[in-house]
This record gives C-alpha cells, structure tokens and sequence, in this order.
C-alpha cells in the first residue's frame, strides 16, 4: 500500500474564509500567462478558440439554492479546517460558485485551461468544435483557488461551475449523481493508498435542475434510453495541482508547429511550471532545462507505472484514460466512467464508449500510450539537445519494463510471496475466469491464508462442491492453493495473513452500492451517502458485522448487465 505523508496535527485552526484567505497564493495565475483574448472581469462564458495563454479567467455560475451534502472529513482534518466550515455561509457561497463577495486576497475570478486530446496515443483534433484543437479544456471545471496549507500547495476546483469557453456548446453543469460518485470515489481511492485527487465539499442545488440522458430502472440497454431531469451539484476537488497530459500535449503541438511566436516559451513554462508544482525536491531547480526535462521524464514514467500497478491492485478501472484524463502528476484524476470491478475479468470496461484499449488488464499498454504523448510533448524543447533527447527516448523505450517489474511487484504483494511467480500467477488468473470469482473478495479470503477451496467459496460466484464439474475446477483450486502454500514458505500464518490485509483491501466502492445513495440523495436523504462515505474511507478495517453483511458481498445476479450499474455512458 502507498504510504501517505501524515498531517500536522500542530497547525492552526482554520475556522472561517478570512483565515483560508489568508494561505492563498495563486502560483498558476500570477506566473504563467494568460489568453491575451481573455476578460479580467472573467465573463467568459460562450464558446470560442482559445490561441494563446496557458488560462482564462473566468467567473463560475453559482448553483441556485445550495443545500450542503458532504465534506471530505479526513481531507479537512489534513488541512486543518474546523468541520464546521463545510456549512459556514461564506464557505458555502465560494464553494457553490459564487465568488462576488470573498474576502481578499481571495480572487473574484477563477480559471480554466485548454488541453489537448489523444486516445490511446493518437492525437485527435475533431472532438474541438473548430476542429483545430483550440476549444478543447476544462468545459465545466474552474479552479477558484491556490493556497499553501501546512506546506503543501493545493488547488481547489470546482466541477461543474458553470460555462467557460471551452464548454463545446454545453450547459457547464454537473449533475448529482455524478458529484456523488466522484466525491465517494476519491476520498476511497485515498484511503486505498492510492495517489488520487481529492473531495472537499459537495453542494447540491434544491431549484435547479438540467436532462440528461440516462437509463430507466432496470434498462439492459447499453445506451441510455431515457431522459431524466436531475439536480445539479458543484463538488470541490483538490490537487497539487491539475495539469494534465494533455495540457503539455496542447503546448507541445503548437511549439512543433510553430503556431505562434510565444509557442515554445510557453511550452517551456509550462513544463517549469509542472516541476515546481509537482516534483519540488525531487528535481535540481538550479539545471538548464533540458537536464530538467529528462529528470521529469524519469520521475513522471515512475509515478505513472506506480499508479497503474496500484489501480489493478485495488480493483479500479479508469474507463476512459485518454491522455486529458491522465494527471502529469502522477495521480488518479477525472472520475468520469470509472467503475471498481466486482466479477474478475481482465477486460472489464465499465464505460460503454471506452472499448478493450481502456479495460481493467489494458491500463499497462494504455499508461503507455499515454507516457508516449508526454514525451511527444516534451520532444521540442529538447530538439536542440541531442544528448537529453536520446535519453528522453530511452526513457520512452523502457516503459514496458518498468511497468512490468511494478506489476511483478504489485502481484508478489497481493500474493503475499517475497517474488513473482509466473506459472502460479498465470494458473490463479485462469481459475480466476473459469470459476469466476469476485477480485476484491477473492483476495482478501486468500488474505486469510486458508488450508482448503471451501474457505475461499464465499469470493466465488460458482458453487464447486457437490456441483457437475467437467473442468475439474475444485480439484485444480485445490492444487493451486498447496502450490501456493509451498511459495509462501515458512512465514508464520498471522503474519502472512496480516501482510496481505494491508494490500487486498476487504471493502470496495461497488456501483451497487453507490446507485441508491445517489437516488436517495436526489430526493434530500443523505444519509446512505455518508454512511457509504464512513465506510469506504476504511477499506482494509474488519467493521461492524452488519457493515460485513452488508457490503461484504457478491453482486446480486440479478444486477449484472444493468444499464447505469454494470455499465454506463460517460458520466455528466
């Protein structure tokens, strides 16, 4: 499991908006530049190209009405804010969207940034309205403040803020069942150990609402087939910060194409900026660029495979992880059609537009795609360098082994074995399919170290005993296991039990489970919500026995192809 810095526990109170006012220090806006067409007044809300600048000032649109949902508990005791704030009005107001009346240095305007899209390394150009790539950013995501709390810089954005120029003709706004799902989603992966963006608050409008596109109850259609009206929300993420793949893609191409006279410097300090925001003293501030770009590479291609390698452990696809969706500081971002597998299947896609290149065992070779259009990216700075530029190729080419020896790793652990066993690995994973089992389950019944299969049938969807068998399945579970057993060796079994509950988690945020808190939500009952919040913000802890019979258990058969719980389109 990752291990995560602990927060200090001395650091002042913040209580109110004027002592958060205090920490803000707006690194991206004050260093970097901005869209020579953009308004100071950040009424910049209709679609257009956007030629130059590395951001637009733009004003959100508040949510009428907000009612409070949640707040990231564990996220608000590392920053050392009062619970409390969550529901002072004031912090509300800003959080909400309105920026009209916060308290200096606290700015009137927040800002939005274009990126760049590739799929699965291919750059694409379409997806922008004017078909130039010059419209494509962050559509409804406005960031609305830089602070340093106890020494680390955070970026808070709000999702779902309203329109900004790069919105593509749409309305800017998220929906609650999706603010939902990223809000608990976060805060699990954070609690999983793995690198994640995080959830500071969640509002929901009780008088505004938009239609969307979405499934009726029970729909097996692959497709949404029913427009629902639904309420909007404005959640809060928080990151170091949140530069993308795709946003050094977008600097890159124009600096390649020479597409402006400011286009390499831009490129340029993009990257400078990346560096300061997400690798401070890992990287010598005091070496020439070039030294610094291969530096980055090294240090972003290790994040990059650390992450995927984490993903897998605990069960998580990203479902779209376009190179937009892929955080250049190594981090778990944007929870659009992501989903955490319940049935084992190495090509799980919970996202019906994603296809087999984003499924569960395919997020290697996709992270790769991805590490290839960050470096793509980086190329023009290096062209004159050729020294750096070999390197950077080099880096690029040893990817897929790196990833591999993460992977290794990550299956030893899970494993509870000091190396990786191919035969073994490749034996369970077989079994795995043709039992089938439930990935999370199956992993942590094993974590129990059992002496037989009926220890671990609770995991499987398949009853063996007793059944038809023609595979012999029961018969090869019970060789794997003393396979299995004989790696293990001669560490003691509650110290391997232990090890291995560290790394195979016991909860998982199962769509089935998030589904009703959601419906539940719409209709002013937070309650399963946080409830759900409570619980998966431990997910490695033995809880309550009605916690275990609960959430501690096979999706019901009866759930399976379900539109908008098996699968879904692209959340809005």
């Amino acid at each position: 499991m990752v291990k995560r810095p602990l927060p200090r526990n001395n650091a002042p109170m913040i209580t109110n908006l004027n002592d958060l006012a205090a920490l803000a220090d707006f690194s991206l806006m004050d260093t970097l530049n901005c869209d020579p067409e953009g308004k100071a007044t950040g009424d910049d809300h209709a679609p257009r190209q956007v030629f130059s600048g590395h951001y637009v000032p733009v004003s959100p649109t508040p949510i009428e009405t907000p009612e409070y949902v949640a707040h990231g508990k564990s996220l608000f005791r590392e920053l050392s804010f009062a619970d409390s704030l969550a529901q002072s009005d004031d912090f509300v107001r800003m959080f909400s969207g309105d920026l009209t009346s916060v308290p200096e240095p606290l700015r009137r305007t927040g800002w939005a940034c274009g990126y760049a899209l590739s799929i699965y390394g291919t750059e694409f150009y379409q997806q922008c309205p004017f078909q130039t790539g010059n419209g494509y950013g962050d559509g409804r995501a406005i960031s609305v403040l830089e602070a340093v709390i106890n020494g680390q810089r955070w970026e808070m954005q709000l999702k779902g803020g309203g329109r900004t120029p790069y919105c593509r003709g749409a309305d800017g706004r998220a929906v609650l069942r999706s603010s939902v799902r990223e809000f608990l989603a976060q805060e699990h992966m954070h609690a999983l150990g793995v690198p994640t963006s995080r959830s500071l608050s969640l509002y929901v409008s009780k008088t505004e609402k938009v239609r969307r596109p979405w499934y009726s109850e029970g729909s097996g259609s692959i497709d949404p087939d029913v427009l629902v009206s639904e309420h909007v929300a404005i959640s809060t993420r928080v990151a170091p910060s949140f530069i993308r793949v795709g946003q050094l893609e977008l600097f890159g191409r124009r600096a390649r194409k020479n597409e402006h006279p400011k286009a390499m410097e831009e490129l340029e300090k993009i990257v400078l900026h990346l560096i300061d925001r997400e690798y401070d003293g890992l990287i010598d501030q005091t070496l020439p660029t070039a030294e610094k770009v291969v530096l980055l590479a090294r240090e972003f291609r290790s994040r990059l495979t650390s992450l995927v390698a984490n993903w897998i452990r605990v069960g998580y696809c990203q479902g779209n992880f376009n190179s937009d969706n892929c955080a250049a500081g190594g981090f778990t971002l944007d929870y659009g059609p992501f989903g955490f597998i319940d049935l084992f299947n190495p090509q799980y896609q919970p996202w019906t537009g994603g296809g087999q290149h984003f499924s569960f065992l395919n997020q290697p070779a996709a992270a790769e795609r991805n590490f290839h259009s960050f470096c793509t990216a980086l190329r023009p700075l290096l062209e004159a360098y050729p020294d750096s530029l070999r390197q950077l190729d080099e880096l690029e080419g040893g990817f897929p082994q790196v990833m591999q020896a993460q992977l290794e790793k990550m299956w030893a652990a899970k494993l509870g074995l000091d190396a990786f066993d191919e035969g073994l690995f490749r034996k369970l994973a077989t079994l795995m399919v043709h039992t089938p089992v439930d990935y999370t389950m199956f992993f942590r019944e094993l974590s129990a170290v059992p002496d037989d299969v009926e220890s671990l049938q609770k995991s499987f969807y398949r009853n063996l005993a007793g059944a038809t068998n023609p595979e012999g399945l029961e018969q090869r579970w019970s060789t794997w296991l003393a396979n299995w057993r004989s790696l293990t060796g001669s560490v003691d079994r509650e110290v391997l039990s232990r090890q291995m509950k560290l790394v195979n988690p016991k909860y998982s945020l199962r769509e089935w489970f998030v589904v009703p808190s959601y419906q539940q939500a719409a209709e002013g009952n937070y309650e399963l919500l946080r409830e759900l919040q409570g619980i998966m913000t431990q997910p490695y802890a033995e809880q309550s026995k009605d916690v275990e019979n609960k959430y501690y258990r096979l999706k019901p058969l009866e759930l399976f192809r379900v539109g908008g719980t098996s699968h879904y389109s692209c959340s809005s």
